[in-house]
């Protein structure tokens, strides 16, 4: 598990060429917000979490009953926090999008409208 990367890691590095692509300047990993999300709009006040579908426990009731009780705990306490720092992000005025890496592999170009949208969105709001 050490040599697992949570930072800089491909899925997050394809979001973040997006971003730049669409001239949209961001932060990474903000000590200050719960959860540290992987990438922010600060402007926007957006808060973007890149997850691994493994760690992050994609359709985990699906597969679950695999895993060892180890893993089983692990996964879900990972999912677990990942409630409760999104409701805290929402609660202090964040919007919060959650990309998953199989997204990512599937279709860039889904990620992207998805960012666009949600951009379009805050650009409204403010």
């Amino acid at each position: 598990m050490s040599r697992i990367r949570a930072k800089g890691t491909e899925p997050e590095r394809v979001v973040e060429r997006i971003l730049r692509r669409l001239g949209i300047g961001f932060g990474r990993h903000p000590k200050h917000l719960a959860g540290r999300p992987d990438i922010v709009l600060r402007k926007l006040r957006i808060a973007i979490f890149v997850d691994g579908d493994f760690w992050h426990g994609w359709r985990f009731p699906v597969w679950a009953g695999k895993l060892t009780p180890f893993w089983r705990e692990k996964i879900g306490k990972n999912r677990d926090r990942d409630r409760r720092n999104r409701r805290r992000l929402r609660t202090a005025g964040w919007t919060v999008l959650r990309i998953w890496e199989h997204q990512i592999e599937k279709s860039p170009d889904s990620v992207e409208e998805r960012l666009k949208a949600a951009i379009a969105r805050k650009k409204v709001d403010a």
